[in-house]
């Protein structure tokens, strides 16, 4: 496995911080062609990428090769007030604003009916760096921020146990990457379970594994569904964040699935839907609530029932259509809307992890250069979504409210080959 982890190391040294944050903190798209869509995929799979969203597409995409690219700019925005500890203020989480992650996908037919692909793309990520910290009135200091990166290697196959219907199963590799500063003032005395290791560590890593199952399946004429589910992955924990992270460090993936839909209204017109749900409240380090009352009942930071993030789980419903211009021209929109991940009630926290953005907007295309060889580019915005803060920060902190505001351009372009 070492060549694995070098080569994920390397993908996250390349997207050093993925500053992702689009439905929680999963990207809103695996493959450009989806991100143009809004997302919408589980039952349209159209390039190597197809394994990341409905394992089961890879039995219909032929042999081919995807290799892209997506740049991503947050803007990552925090205020405080009415805080008798001298916090008030503008805070701007955007000391690095401008971020790259690459993505790979290859896929090939073993028959008509059996397919295997492997997809290596980020399934999500945070990164926040406050030059003036947000938690300076209460002891910390130097900047404060988090960086979260994951990487999926994703190997899949596929079976079309009928002219209409497949089948398929992924396995999930996960490499993810964590390092959090500037939290020093979370070292007072019980708050923390282990002090010395609750920031400023630098960069640990994990890995775990999962899997994830899929079904797509053309019911009518023109009307196709799609089925996936991916299992929750309980990854090796962040031993240098073991005071930081509930339960000892440990910060696990989500179970997350979904139900799609791919209508072909005209031979140029294509039609989707998806609806995805992320299982974010299974997560202790992502769902547990931040109370010091709960703190100053035994459970500090670090512990098995310690504070953290108090994120919900999100429900995401996507829209998109697609529509020949020509033969070589294929034009593509979506609109996607999540529910809302972040709690008024637990925005003192998410200072750090700000991933509050619920609607996003793309536009994409295709451009088939040869027969052989095709260009996709996809714009995305997220539009930008404010949370105020209400009973945020604790009395022992001062008090007052602690708002919330982000927005994200995303820019993507692939290169797809057919063999």
């Amino acid at each position: 496995m070492k060549w694995g982890r070098r080569f994920c190391g390397l993908l996250l040294t390349i997207g050093t911080g993925q500053a992702l944050a689009t439905n929680g903190y999963f990207t809103h798209g695996n493959g450009i062609k989806a991100q143009g869509q809004a997302g919408v995929a589980i039952a349209q799979p159209q390039d190597a990428l197809a394994g990341a969203n409905n394992p089961a597409g890879i039995a219909w995409i032929g042999d081919r090769l995807d290799l892209g690219a997506t740049l991503f700019a947050p803007d990552r925005q925090s205020e405080i007030s009415g805080n008798a500890a001298g916090a008030d203020g503008h805070y701007n989480g955007n000391a690095k604003n401008v971020f790259l992650l690459p993505e790979f996908g290859v896929s090939k037919q073993l028959s008509d009916r059996l397919g295997v692909g492997l997809a290596v793309y980020g399934n999500g990520g945070m990164n926040t760096d406050y030059r003036k910290n947000p938690y300076g009135a209460f002891g910390s200091s130097g900047s404060a921020g988090v960086d979260l990166a994951q990487v999926f290697i994703t190997p899949s196959i596929a079976y079309r146990f009928t002219e209409r219907q497949s089948v398929g199963i992924g396995l999930n590799l996960v490499y993810q990457r964590f390092a959090a500063k500037g939290l020093s003032a979370f070292r007072a005395p019980g708050f923390s379970s282990d002090s010395d290791n609750l920031t400023n560590r630098g960069h640990d890593t994990s890995t775990g594994v999962g899997f994830r199952l899929g079904w797509q399946g053309e019911v009518l004429d023109g009307l196709t569904l799609g089925l996936t589910w991916s299992s929750k992955i309980e990854a090796r924990k962040f031993d240098r964040y073991a005071g930081l992270f509930a339960d000892g460090g440990s910060f696990d993936i989500p179970e997350n699935y979904g139900i799609g839909l791919s209508y072909r209204a005209t031979p140029r017109l294509t039609l989707g839907a998806d609806v995805q749900e992320i299982k974010y409240g299974s997560v202790r380090s992502i769902a547990n609530t931040f109370s010091l009352q709960s703190v100053f009942a035994g459970n500090a930071l670090g512990s098995a029932q310690g504070p953290g993030f108090g994120w919900r789980d999100v429900t995401v419903y996507k829209f998109a259509a697609s529509y020949a211009l020509t033969p070589a021209l294929t034009l593509r929109a979506g609109y996607s809307h999540a529910d809302q991940p972040v709690a008024r009630s637990q925005t003192f926290l998410n200072i750090l992890a700000p991933g509050v953005i619920q609607d996003h907007a793309s536009l994409g295309l295709t451009w088939a250069t040869s027969a052989k060889s095709e260009l996709s580019f996809a714009y995305t915005h997220g539009f930008e979504k404010k949370v105020d803060g209400k009973g945020s920060i604790p009395a022992a902190f001062g008090g007052g409210e602690a708002d919330l505001k982000m927005k994200q351009d995303i820019v993507g372009l692939a290169y797809g080959w057919k063999f």
